[in-house]
């Protein structure tokens, strides 16, 4: 219990200093004179004609939030949610305070020629990836625009990302009446406020991998080795493909000479039932999400962690997450696809495969086997082989056709699924013998 108590206590201090960081994030992009960010843009412009700052309007903007919230929840939401509610609270008040604190110690930034704004608007994207990065990192709070989202696509029953991405719209739109209002035309909305809606998502995502390094500090390692602890039930084999390289094929094959069970489609089912999505909306989108670029904007770093404002898409990953690891604890078996080499790495017993061929072996197989013509299984394999990269690269950082996520690298185009399948049985027969002889050495000790 103590040292549970220290590792929040930890992630609360490191919340805290990340959201310092993102108000001096703010405040570098501010002071290049390009435009603000969309989601502090109407304090900014109020702070333009009015005697109060920044900051002070930051708190103000983000109470009125905090009092609007309510509104918009269930009493029994409210309750589910009143720490993280409360929290807002004094998170407000530092983020403003924090803001004014940034633009003060800033003073003496005033960049006058236009390569060198540009200098200290990327910086400042930089800066606020950075302080979102190890926001999402601790998990323990969220600021009030943030939870206010979260609360109104929830009301309003609408995707997250897409919800955000409509409040920050709107702050922007708002920020250019009251500019334009009460300044006489638009200023404090420039190139800058799009360059941070467009930048600061994809930097966060490309810096998150590195901040595993804080899973020690934070006591998130020693849940997953208590997890990695348990002794698996047996081997499992997952299957990542390119389509038209007959990797569902293969599944079939391998599972039917392994006596296992083979899991591909039966996963639209199973995570429908788990996520609360209906079929035919996991059928039409488990791999055709938006790009990686759009997917980033529109999660702007918070959708992967639980607990917070979550897409669909990110419901459904997690969902089918949480089966794998299921599947994998219950039984050997053939897993195809839904990055399961990601999702059960670290794992002992589990043989990794990639599928791929050449692009004429892919469009034969799709002609003779899919039934589909030449032009339609051409266009078919560069669409689903670049979602299927995009979904890969976005939920696991890593690169999906990368060869060192994987045990074995299969070119069906160079052998037959007979050939391909007697290698991963080998495969099979030699990770069972490995599993058996750790288990008698753990015995015997």
């Amino acid at each position: 219990m103590q040292k549970k108590t220290i590792f929040l206590t930890r992630r609360y201090i490191l919340f805290i200093i990340s959201v310092f960081i993102n108000a001096y994030g703010i405040a570098f992009i501010t002071k290049a004179l390009l435009g603000t960010s969309p989601i502090t843009s109407v304090n900014y412009v109020l702070s333009m004609f009015t005697p109060l700052t920044m900051g002070q309007w930051t708190i103000i903007v983000n109470l009125l939030f905090v009092a609007t919230e309510p509104l918009m929840m269930s009493r029994s939401q409210l309750r589910a949610d009143l720490r993280m509610y409360l929290i807002q609270i004094p998170v407000t008040l530092c983020f403003g305070t924090f803001i004014d604190i940034s633009m003060s110690s800033l003073s003496w930034l005033q960049p006058e020629a236009y390569p060198m704004q540009l200098l200290s608007m990327l910086a400042g994207c930089v800066i606020l990836a950075c302080g979102i990065t190890l926001e999402v990192k601790a998990d323990v709070a969220m600021v009030a625009g943030e939870f206010f989202v979260r609360v109104l696509a929830r009301r309003i029953g609408g995707d997250f990302g897409y919800v955000k991405l409509g409040f920050d719209v709107g702050n922007v739109i708002l920020a250019c009446v009251f500019s334009m209002l009460f300044i006489g035309g638009i200023h404090g909305v420039r190139e800058g406020t799009v360059a941070a809606a467009l930048l600061v998502g994809p930097i966060v995502h490309f810096l998150t991998p590195f901040c595993r390094v804080l899973n020690g500090v934070l006591g998130y390692s020693e849940q997953t080795e208590g997890k990695a602890a348990a002794a698996p039930a047996d081997v499992v084999v997952t299957i990542a493909r390119e389509f038209g390289s007959g990797g569902h094929m293969l599944g079939e094959m391998l599972a039917s000479r392994l006596g296992v069970r083979l899991y591909d489609r039966e996963f639209i089912k199973m995570a429908a039932k788990s996520s609360g999505i209906n079929e035919d909306y996991i059928r039409r989108n488990e791999q055709t999400i938006p790009s990686f670029w759009l997917k980033c904007i529109l999660s702007q770093g918070y959708g992967t962690q639980a607990g917070r404002g979550l897409s669909d898409d990110d419901v459904l990953f997690l969902a089918e997450s949480k089966i794998v690891q299921q599947l994998a604890d219950k039984e050997p078996c053939v897993i195809v696809g839904r990055c399961a080499d990601f999702v059960l790495k670290g794992r002992p017993g589990v043989v990794r495969v990639f599928c791929y061929c050449d692009r004429d072996t892919a469009i034969d197989r799709c002609t003779s086997e899919y039934g589909l013509d030449k032009v339609k299984a051409e266009a078919e394999i560069k669409r689903l082989n670049k979602a299927r990269g995009t979904h890969y690269e976005y939920y696991t950082g890593q690169r999906w056709d990368d060869p060192r996520n994987y045990d074995l690298m299969i070119n069906t185009g160079s052998m037959t699924l007979d050939q391909a399948c007697d290698i991963i049985v080998r495969m099979y027969a030699n990770a069972k013998a490995g599993m058996k002889a750790a288990v008698a050495g753990r015995t015997e000790a």
